[in-house]
């Protein structure tokens, strides 16, 4: 059964499939099953950990310390809460800033999770 924002991805075209509903079944793209996209924990030490600041009571900014070029670079950034109502993603080219500003009382707390395209999915909590 699939659940509620996994991410997926095609071994053959490189597609990432985000899922917004839960189901049964499985997802398939170029005659194949896609690939349940592993969620990776990264330590503070590791370039894929996000770092939260407090901007004010509602707005946060997430800033992560990767590089940023065409060879190695984070796709894209998303801000999800807890009970995953809320979501904010930006989408970014490798030499844009690696950071995300967004607005969110997330009283239930929030994660952010981030795709690399060369060592794929970390979430920090």
């Amino acid at each position: 059964m699939t659940q509620k924002l996994e991410l997926y991805k095609c071994i053959t075209c490189t597609n990432v499939v985000e899922l917004v509903h839960e189901g049964i079944g499985t997802l398939v793209c170029c005659g194949a099953d896609m690939n349940l996209l592993k969620e990776n924990t990264p330590d503070v030490e590791n370039a894929h950990y996000a770092y939260v600041e407090e901007l004010d009571d509602i707005t946060k900014k997430v800033v992560v310390k990767h590089v940023m070029t065409p060879e190695h670079y984070i796709e894209f950034i998303e801000v999800i809460s807890n009970d995953k109502k809320f979501v904010k993603r930006k989408f970014l080219a490798p030499k844009d800033p690696c950071e995300l500003t967004f607005k969110c009382d997330c009283k239930e707390g929030f994660f952010v999770r981030l795709f690399c395209n060369l060592d794929g999915v970390w979430v920090t909590k």
